[in-house]
């Protein structure tokens, strides 16, 4: 699944969040990520959007592509987080994945659309509340590819590889390729 996080984090978490050695979760070990995550979702105030593979397939089929999908989400989650209090803030970030001008043309036709948005590249080690974001969303993905395996009593590899092909051909010979859309991304050349 495609999650996406956004956190808020206050001036007075700072030296809490470096001490838990809060970066980019692509830095962090999994093990650490499960370790210190329970304690950024209690800790944090965050909104986090999951979707489904089954989602981004359907969203795939109608011709958005992962960086719309990937604006639209972070939209929701801004505006849910914005939603939930009433935070004092100096600046909204994301780890920009596609340009601003692109990131709001894919917002086009959403009704609402958070605009004071800071777009900087390799965020998560520039921004705790990136950082925060990139660790309580690798650890609920962790979780919910766990949910998947057992879904289908198999060990769903990450990523693309040969074992991840078998793995595909293994579940549509086992349940069916509607199945395979239920845990797999199907826009994937492998």
């Amino acid at each position: 699944p495609i999650i996406v996080t956004a956190s808020y984090v206050d001036r007075s978490n700072i030296s809490f969040l470096e001490e838990l050695g809060v970066r980019d979760s692509k830095k962090v070990t999994d093990d650490k990520i499960v370790k210190i995550a329970p304690t950024l979702i209690e800790k944090i105030p965050h909104y986090t959007y999951i979707l489904t593979n089954e989602e981004y397939n359907k969203m795939q089929d109608s011709g958005n592509n992962m960086n719309k999908i990937k604006s639209i989400l972070h939209n929701k989650c801004i505006l849910g987080l914005m939603k939930e209090g009433n935070y004092s803030y100096d600046m909204v970030v994301i780890d920009q994945f596609t340009p601003k001008r692109n990131y709001y043309g894919y917002l086009k036709d959403e009704p609402n659309v958070f605009r004071k948005i800071t777009f900087t590249t390799k965020a998560e080690d520039k921004c705790l509340s990136v950082g925060v974001s990139s660790i309580i969303s690798r650890y609920l993905f962790l979780q919910e590819m766990e949910k998947l395996s057992k879904k289908v009593d198999i060990s769903l590899p990450l990523g693309a590889s040969k074992v991840v092909d078998e793995t595909g051909k293994k579940i549509v010979e086992k349940y069916g390729k509607e199945k395979l859309s239920e845990v797999a991304k199907l826009n994937f050349k492998n």
